[in-house]
């Protein structure tokens, strides 16, 4: 393969475990197309840290308004608590960056248009990090499923079935509407149902249920949901942070195969299952297996796509109304669940309490120091 032509400018906003331990990797396995030239952080400790991590020759900032004004990056990945996300990504897309932020991109699905005005009025695009879209297995699972060759899609499930404790809520921005956007729905099985909507599609109805049983939150601790596709597929989603056996599933009964992925948190080619119907030949279920190439999903999968996306001056996968799809999904469950009626694809928008906040000021969820 002929050499990249140009190696983009990378700034980090967020020198904290996800991004020492996932982004940095990433840029590191991209060296021949990026360069890592600033970080910010509030914290000068662990802005300092990060350096000593990353080079010391990347230059430290302590707000991006500062580090924008002086670095001009290509590139911004952000990696800060969620309620920062949404002004972050508008400022770096004022400044002409790309972005690459973790999810939830935003709050609601007014931030996300609010971001996507934003891009409409730089040019830049800013992409949520969905890394389980990226790894090789779940490429050829969405190529399989999109090409017909394992029949109609018909039955699915999808569970995000983790454990967190009441330390993991002690952190203050955990587990508030205003600061993380929901519970599990938003943050922890996001990951799950977003690569589910990757593989089979639109979704257009949604009917759920949410609880808080266990944790002192403002949000939910575990929520289910009932989906209707496009295509006529039914699916069950399960988030929950009770489950001691922790494991990330989905499964996709078609009308010649089902397709099975079990997990944690990041999945290889070995990690796919693919079960004939009765009725399928032999050697057309052998053309099923995974690919000879294993590519785990991760930062780094996703940041190569980006990039070419960016070197081909294409919209990079993971953003536009493609990752809005799986922010409306979160808010659809959200006010299906509160309200206790089912919600249609599209139903949310202006006008409508669920539109800017996850919880929609619904008495038994709004946060507790509401009027």
């Amino acid at each position: 393969m002929p050499p990249h032509p140009v190696r983009r400018r990378v700034a980090v906003v967020g020198t904290g475990a996800i991004v020492g331990g996932s982004h940095l990797p990433a840029l590191r396995a991209h060296a021949d197309r990026v360069e890592l030239v600033a970080a910010v952080d509030v914290d000068q400790e662990r802005l300092g840290a990060f350096r000593e991590l990353a080079g010391e020759e990347v230059a430290g900032y302590t707000s991006i308004g500062s580090m924008l004004d002086a670095v001009r990056p290509d590139l911004v990945l952000i990696g800060t608590p969620p309620s920062l996300h949404r002004e972050q990504t508008v400022a770096a897309l004022k400044a002409g960056a790309w972005v690459l932020c973790e999810k939830p991109l935003c709050l609601s699905l007014a931030e996300y248009d609010e971001i996507a005005a934003a891009e409409e009025a730089s040019g830049a695009y800013a992409a949520v990090v969905f890394q389980h879209r990226y790894g090789s297995g779940a490429v050829h699972a969405r190529d399989l499923i999109a090409g017909g060759e394992l029949g109609a899609p018909r039955v699915a499930h999808c569970q995000t079935t983790w454990h967190r404790d009441t330390d993991y809520y002690a952190v203050p921005w955990r587990g508030r509407w205003a600061s993380e956007g929901g519970g599990p729905t938003m943050g922890h099985g996001i990951h799950q149902y977003d690569l589910l909507l990757h593989l089979l599609g639109r979704w257009t109805e949604v009917r759920a249920m949410a609880a808080r049983l266990v944790h002192d939150t403002e949000s939910e601790d575990v929520s289910t949901a009932l989906v209707r596709f496009e295509n006529g597929a039914l699916a069950t989603v399960v988030n929950s942070v009770l489950s001691p056996d922790e494991v990330s599933r989905i499964r996709i009964d078609c009308a010649d195969a089902t397709v099975e992925l079990t997990h944690l948190y990041g999945h290889r080619n070995d990690d796919w299952v693919y079960t004939a119907a009765p009725h399928v030949a032999a050697e057309r279920a052998a053309a099923w297996r995974v690919p000879a190439a294993d590519v785990p999903s991760s930062h780094t999968a996703q940041l190569g796509a980006l990039l070419d996306a960016y070197d081909s001056g294409a919209r990079p996968p993971g953003s536009g109304p493609d990752a809005r799809a799986t922010l409306e999904f979160a808010a659809a469950l959200y006010k299906s669940a509160f309200t206790g009626q089912p919600v249609h694809a599209g139903g949310i928008g202006p006008g409508d309490p669920f539109y800017p906040a996850m919880h929609g000021g619904h008495p038994d969820w709004a946060p507790k120091e509401r009027a």
